[in-house]
């Protein structure tokens, strides 16, 4: 179990980094159209993507395990919300297996403690 919990806990953690960097980088125009689709605009996405590294690093800390990883769901309802308000089904149905992945960090618990 502390095998599966170490893989998903660094895969959690490369997905809110890699995301978070995605936020600085201008020239994706398939992410600039999803995000003014959900009602996110071009000055909001710094903020977004220095939270996304912050709560991607803070999953290593045994302190902030429980925390970053509810920040981490509630962000993905959050997103699940706005699509389903922009009336873009697929995309919240897309984060479901997203949403799946901090509940069962919080079930398996902290991986590296001894």
């Amino acid at each position: 179990m502390k095998i599966v919990a170490i893989i998903l806990l660094l895969a959690s953690a490369f997905l809110s980094i890699k995301h978070g960097w995605d936020a600085f980088q201008p020239g994706n125009a398939e992410q600039a159209k999803m995000m003014s689709e959900l009602g996110i605009t071009k000055t909001m996405m710094p903020y977004f993507g220095v939270f996304s590294i912050i709560v991607g690093l803070m999953l290593f800390f045994p302190q902030t395990f429980f925390l970053t990883n509810v920040l981490n769901a509630v962000t993905i309802v959050l997103i699940m919300a706005l699509s389903l308000k922009a009336g873009n089904y697929k995309m919240a149905l897309m984060e479901i297996p997203f949403l799946a992945l901090p509940l069962v960090l919080i079930w398996l618990k902290y991986p590296f403690k001894f």
